[in-house]
C-alpha cells in the first residue's frame, strides 16, 4: 500500500510521466492519492471578489486564514475543480479513480482551532479567532478501503468534518500522514518541487525517525511541514516516508528506488 501526496495540479510543474508511474503502481498494488490546491483556491476566490488573507505564525509559517466564506470556496475548489481534474487525468490513463473529500463517509474528522496566535504588521503577537481551520483528530478508512477493495484509486481532497459538522481547511501533508497510518500503508511519498531536504547546501538522502525529530527545529518553512508529517506518519506505524521532486522523469518510481530524494525510516 502506497499513499502519495501531490500538489493541486497533476500537470503544472510535474513531469507528465508521473501518470505512467501511477498507472504502473495501480496495476500491481493499492495506491491512494491525497492532493493540495492552494493556488487554485486563491485564484478562484480572487476572481469572484473574495480577497484572501494570509497570516504568519510566531514561528514564521505563512498560511491562509479561512473564514466561513473562504471555507465554502475552499471546499468548492478542492472537491470540485482540483479533485475532479485529477480523476479526469487518471481516467485518461485507464485508471479507475474516485474523488472524495474528508467529509464523505466521515473519512477525516478534525478539531477546529478556536484561537490562533499570529504576528501583526509590526511583528507583535496577537490572538485571533481560529476561523475554519482544523487539526486532524480521527480517520475513518472504511470508505477508502471499500474503494480500494473494488479496484478504484481514491483521490482525496483535504477538507475535513468538524465536531460541529462544518467544512474545515486542513493541512494536506498532515492529512496524508494520518490517512497513511490509518490504512497501515508501507510507504508515504511527498511529491514536492525540490529533491528533498537540503541542509548545508546538500541533499540529505537518509534519515531515521530520531534524526528527523532532532533536526526538525532547524528546518525552514515549507520543508518543515513535510518532515513533520513524515515523523507523524512513522510514529503512527508507516514504515517509510520519501520526499522527492515531481519535476524529474518518473518521479514516483525514482522515489521508490531511493534515487535523488530524502528517505526517512523508523
Amino acid at each position: 500500500m502506497i499513499v502519495i501526496k501531490i500538489g493541486g495540479s497533476i500537470v503544472e510543474g510535474l513531469h507528465p510521466s508521473i501518470l505512467d508511474d501511477i498507472l504502473e503502481i495501480y496495476q500491481r498494488e493499492k495506491i491512494v492519492l491525497v492532493h493540495g490546491g492552494g493556488k487554485d483556491v486563491t485564484s478562484i476566490a480572487t476572481s469572484i471578489g473574495k480577497e484572501q488573507k494570509f497570516i504568519v505564525s510566531p514561528e514564521g509559517k505563512r498560511s491562509r486564514y479561512t473564514d466561513k466564506e473562504t471555507s465554502i470556496i475552499y471546499t468548492m475548489v478542492m472537491s470540485g475543480k482540483v479533485n475532479k481534474y485529477i480523476t479526469l487525468m487518471l481516467s485518461n490513463k485507464g485508471i479507475l479513480s474516485v474523488g472524495i473529500t474528508g467529509i464523505d463517509g466521515e473519512t477525516i474528522k478534525a478539531q477546529r482551532k478556536k484561537k490562533l496566535i499570529v504576528l501583526n504588521e509590526k511583528g507583535r503577537k496577537m490572538v485571533i479567532d481560529g476561523g475554519y481551520t482544523g487539526k486532524v483528530s480521527a480517520i475513518n478508512p472504511k470508505l477508502i478501503n471499500i474503494l480500494l477493495d473494488n479496484g478504484y484509486l481514491p483521490v482525496i481532497s483535504p477538507v475535513a468534518l468538524s465536531e460541529e459538522y462544518e467544512f474545515l481547511n486542513i493541512d494536506g501533508d498532515r492529512a496524508a500522514a494520518n490517512i497513511a497510518a490509518a490504512l497501515r500503508a508501507d510507504v508515504i511519498i511527498f511529491i514536492t518541487n525540490v529533491n528533498g531536504l537540503i541542509m548545508d547546501g546538500k541533499l540529505v538522502e537518509n534519515l531515521t525517525l530520531n534524526d528527523a525529530n532532532r533536526i526538525l527545529p532547524k528546518i525552514g518553512p515549507g520543508m518543515e511541514k513535510k518532515i513533520l508529517s513524515s515523523t507523524e506518519a512513522l510514529a503512527l506505524g508507516v514504515e517509510k516516508s520519501i520526499i522527492a521532486s515531481g519535476s524529474v522523469e518518473n518521479p514516483i518510481l525514482s522515489a521508490l528506488s531511493h534515487t535523488n530524494c530524502t528517505v526517512i525510516i523508523k
